[in-house]
């Protein structure tokens, strides 16, 4: 690793003159410097200064000061990850003397720097005559400087006598003492004339290291702390000053003078700024986006709970309008309501909302979220605190094929140029880094695979945890990498330690997947700009910041997410309007549906949205759900930590255990979740009951409970025991009530989001148990591309007895169907090779003419020069022309001696459809009839049923009109001791034999490393795929 020493002083203190006699010794001893300049100022005179020092092993590199410390310390960290690819052994900082020496080493502990440097040693410069009248200021830097130095050189030493250094360093360890270091100094100063230091001296101070040492840091104000005057200030008049900076450049006047005009021409600029909200266009009549935003809720609120009003209502409303009004974001719900409003119009499916936005009362009168907050004590300052002001963020969901329409939508109502996306920034990870610098080097191929093969999926344990995979620890831990690294070929050796160098920086640009800029004017006025390519593999406008940055300046972010299971819910909701001509409104089902609880009940909850796990169908079976809070509350306790509160809910629901409260008066928040606090909301509302706390503080809590902020703990528990016993309560209830909440405060979830997400999957359970083929037909149509998926689906469809059949073209559609009997239909478009296009018009022929007669009625009809050979023989093979009388899957495979049958029917029909337009076009056509020869029937033999359905398999991408193995599934069944799918999960401590069963569909015969043989099985039953090695 490359050491890094930083020599720090005072300005003017001798720092520069130090490092030439040190730079020097460096390179004597044969080690290849880089002096690394952070001189902070406009211009760098101790650049010009060093140059003659500079040589082969020598070299010396310049950063100026930044406006901040954050800066100051990102332009350090950017120069030396440049520095460390460039073979040095010693890097020698020389800093301005205007941060403190830890905050420079901080920047060393973080990646990748800690990677390729160490901390070496810190040398104190301090003048031997040294002004001992400082301000505190002065003082603190003196002190900061050499707190953790490993040696202290003075400079000027000939000019002092021993009694004035002896005061040097009394008046140094005042300014220690001052400050509240422990550190002292006394003989181990080195006092010595710099003329006259021997090698011994400067091997000395080459080994001196650093000091850890703590002491009272003191913050300066942002304007002050980068004015020289601290560094030199020493109550002096002006006067004075003026004449110490002139001695201190005596020697480079124009120093001062060019600094002066470099000053006069720098402007202050920070890219953070307020919130720039776009321009919402307001409707005749008003011309105020408060005024119209009270009209849209007063309007949504009428619908919603009806004209005559509750006071709570009314006082709700009342203060969130209020609060929007104060933080002056009414234009932002305008226009997120706005493209909500535009979305549903257009057929999109829009969320019911997500996050702490569905605790709004406005943004639910607005139609952005449909979850009634009051009902279900949503909180608005969970969204808005009314005590500090933060931009709004609601995320909203639609519909995986209706994104993109929104977003078409927003850019063509505010403008392609007023509209980008978020950039993102793809870093180098272990295997990538490797294959980039190898490819570079020339490292054959063959060696850069040998080498990622190394890195494994997971490292072994340490401590009890299992260290991130990178290459440092893959360095450290895998014995193959560590001999490759230190013993390897050179070129081997070479790419492993510039592929170490380079992991994590950045690789390759992208498109966030839902963030999306919406500017008041063209966002290149704000921030920079470049294009990007989308999933879509679409060019795009994106931002140049990424979304850690971009809200900083101003600009503001809105979240379009694409949520697979609105999809879902749209194309069950259009199978149930084809099959049943009748029209579901999903967001007006039923919630004490007596179907839908006993799904739940009985844990079928395959293939519906957050319930699904094994887990949760266990817990759902024990609870049996029957409100819809109690899913609410299943919803938000099971994730880790929660779930060990799991069973108390669930004997409290049943009355196994007793339902408490530490004061009655809880009950009103509690009672839904049988006494266990489950939500964040209700410690929020609990402490507004028990101890009267606002809403702001309130949310405070809320935040210092979940994030462990235990100062804010410790600042608001006083005020919550001296609320509650104001309101006549028990100190000591009081005291476990604040227990309980820290203990479990930090697991409570966001009953907003909860709810939301409880709703949504209500919703698929709604229509899995009262529609179930419908449902199910479009849970497969969206996970076509997912076999694992596929097969689980396609297995609860038995279990729920939906028979699936394979694709039909007299009764399939483009995507999963379910026929008027209930069964459902494979796709057309989910056979390999067939296309979208061809299967759009063989469904609109069929549509329009009725279904297809024969296979010649099929030819005769369709769009040929859509349907090719290729088209027919795979709807063939796959099964699709099964429904023809005489047609068979054989005679559609063409070989060496026989053509596919569909080159015969693809002429007939070219030659049909000839005739057919040649008679339409005659006077007397309709009279005649079109008399053109059918090909015959070829007849080939029958296949066996394993090469039958190896066909279906490789074009469906699974067993669909019967299975391989099912001739021996009662031996599969009864006679095999696991299964594919859970073959490998079992606990390999202990020695047991595995009886398993299925096809062999791979076998191989490898070589290992070692030269010795092994060979590899793959074996598939009913449940999958699993590996044998």
């Amino acid at each position: 690793m490359v050491q890094v020493d930083l020599i720090t002083g005072f300005l003017g203190s001798g720092k520069t003159t130090f490092m030439r006699h040190y730079a020097r010794y460096m390179v004597q001893q044969g080690w290849n410097v880089c002096i690394l300049e952070n001189d902070f100022g406009a211009v760098n005179v101790d650049v010009m200064l060093l140059q003659d020092i500079l040589g082969d092993h020598c070299d010396m590199e310049s950063i100026s000061g930044g406006c901040d410390c954050d800066t100051h310390q990102r332009r350090m960290r950017t120069k030396l990850i440049s520095l460390a690819m460039q073979g040095f052994d010693r890097v020698i900082i020389e800093p301005s003397g205007i941060f403190d020496v830890d905050e420079f080493f901080d920047i060393l502990h973080d990646e990748p720097l800690d990677k390729w440097y160490r901390m070496g040693n810190v040398i104190a410069i301090v003048d031997a005559k040294q002004e001992q009248q400082l301000s505190p200021q002065s003082a603190y830097l003196l002190a900061s400087e050499t707190a953790n130095a490993g040696m202290v050189v003075l400079s000027r030493s000939q000019l002092a006598t021993p009694a004035e250094m002896d005061s040097t360093v009394n008046y140094l360890n005042h300014a220690l003492e001052q400050n509240g270091c422990a550190r002292r100094f006394g003989a181990d100063v080195l006092r010595k004339n710099w003329e006259d230091l021997t090698p011994q001296d400067l091997a000395a101070v080459a080994a001196c290291g650093s000091k850890q040492a703590s002491y009272e840091k003191m913050h300066f104000d942002q304007h002050d702390v980068f004015s020289s005057l601290y560094f030199i200030d020493r109550h002096l008049p002006l006067p004075r000053l003026k004449e110490v900076v002139n001695e201190l450049f005596a020697d480079v006047p124009e120093a001062l003078s060019n600094t002066q005009e470099v000053l006069g021409k720098v402007e202050r600029y920070s890219i953070e700024h307020g919130p720039i909200l776009p321009n919402f266009p307001l409707p005749e009549g008003f011309t105020d986006n408060n005024d119209y935003l009270r009209h849209l809720v007063l309007v949504g609120a009428e619908k919603r709970w009806g004209k005559n009003l509750t006071d709570e209502q009314k006082e709700r409303i009342d203060f969130e309008l209020e609060t929007i009004k104060n933080m002056g974001f009414p234009g932002y719900f305008l226009i997120v309501q706005d493209f909500i409003g535009a979305a549903r119009e257009i057929g999109v499916s829009v969320g019911p909302g997500r996050g702490s936005a569905a605790g709004s009362a406005v943004a639910y009168c607005l139609g952005i979220t449909q979850i009634d907050p009051i009902k279900y004590d949503l909180l608005f300052e969970r969204f808005l605190n009314p005590d500090r002001i933060s931009l709004p963020d609601i995320d909203i969901d639609f519909d995986d094929d209706g994104r993109a329409d929104v977003l078409r939508y927003v850019t063509e109502k505010y403008g392609a140029e007023k509209v980008a996306h978020i950039i993102t920034y793809g870093t180098m990870a272990a295997k990538s880094a490797i294959k980039d610098v190898a490819r570079v080097s020339r490292l054959p191929l063959s060696e850069s695979d040998r080498l990622t093969k190394m890195i494994p999926d997971k490292l072994p344990e340490v401590d009890g945890k299992a260290p991130k995979i990178n290459l440092k620890n893959c360095y450290q831990y895998v014995p193959e990498l560590q001999h490759e690294l230190n013993y390897g070929e050179p070129i081997v050796r070479e790419t492993l330690k510039y592929a170490l160098a380079l992991e994590g920086n950045v690789r390759n640009t992208g498109v966030h997947a839902c963030g999306v800029i919406i500017g008041r004017d063209d966002i290149t006025d704000w921030v920079p700009v470049a294009t990007a390519t989308d999933k879509d593999g679409e060019k795009v406008l994106v931002t140049q910041y990424e979304g850690s940055v971009i809200e900083s300046t101003g600009l503001i972010k809105m979240d379009f997410l694409g949520l697979k299971t609105l999809s879902i819910i749209k194309e069950a909701l259009l199978n149930i309007k084809e099959r049943w001509g009748k029209d579901v409104d999903i967001d007006h089902i039923p919630l004490d549906d007596p179907k839908t609880y006993e799904l739940y009940c009985e844990g079928r909850t395959t293939g519906t949205f957050q319930f699904e796990s094994t887990g949760m169908q266990k817990y759902l079976r024990e609870l049996h759900p029957s409100t819809f809070e109690d899913l609410i509350a299943m919803n938000a306790l099971y994730r880790p930590g929660p779930m060990d509160y799991i069973p108390q809910f669930i004997a409290r629901k049943k009355g196994i255990e007793p339902i408490e409260y530490d004061i009655p008066v809880m009950e009103k928040y509690l009672k839904d979740t049988y006494g266990v606090t489950v939500y964040q909301e209700q410690v929020m509302l609990l402490s507004r009951l028990l101890a009267n706390f606002t809403r702001g503080q309130s949310d405070g809590l809320r935040k210092a409970m979940g994030k462990k902020i235990f100062a804010k703990l410790a600042e608001l528990k006083p005020l919550f025991i001296n609320g509650g016993k104001s309101n006549g309560y028990d100190e000591k209830v009081l005291e476990k009530i604040w227990s309980d909440w820290e203990k479990f405060a930090s697991y409570a979830f966001n009953k907003s989001h909860a709810t939301c997400y409880s709703w949504v999957a209500f919703q698929t359970a709604y229509l899995k148990a009262n529609y179930p083929p419908e449902y199910m037909a479009a849970v497969l149509s969206r996970n076509l591309n997912d076999i694992t998926k596929m097969t689980k689906f396609m297995d609860e469809c038995k279990a729920m007895k939906v028979k699936v059949k394979g694709p039909d073209v007299n009764e399939s559609r483009a995507k999963f169907s379910v026929n008027k009997a209930g069964e459902i239909r494979f796709g057309l478009a989910g056979i390999k090779g067939v296309g979208l296009n061809a299967v759009q018009a063989i469904l609109d022929e069929r549509d329009a003419r009725g279904e297809y007669k024969s296979i010649f009625d099929l030819v005769e009809r369709i769009n040929l020069s859509m349907c090719n050979r290729k088209v027919l023989d795979n709807l063939a093979l796959s099964g699709a022309f099964d429904c023809f009388e005489g047609v068979r899957r054989e005679d559609f495979k063409a070989d060496d001696f026989n053509p596919s049958f569909s080159e015969a029917l693809i002429r007939y029909g070219q030659m049909y459809q000839m005739s057919k337009a040649t008679q339409e076009s005659s006077l007397f056509g309709e009279a005649e009839t079109i008399d053109t020869a059918k090909p015959e029937m070829p007849g080939r033999p029958l296949w066996p049923d394993i090469e039958r359905l190896n066909y279906e398999k490789d074009l469906v991408g699974m067993y669909l009109s019967a299975h391989p193995l099912d001739k021996y599934y009662l031996e599969l069944t009864f006679g095999c001791s696991v299964r594919a799918k859970d073959f490998g999960t079992e606990d390999k401590t202990s020695e047991k034999e595995y009886t398993i069963g299925g096809l062999v569909v791979e076998a191989k015969s490898l070589t290992s490393r070692t030269g010795s043989q092994f060979g590899i099985i793959k074996i598939e039953d009913y449940t999958g795929l699993y590996q044998l090695q």
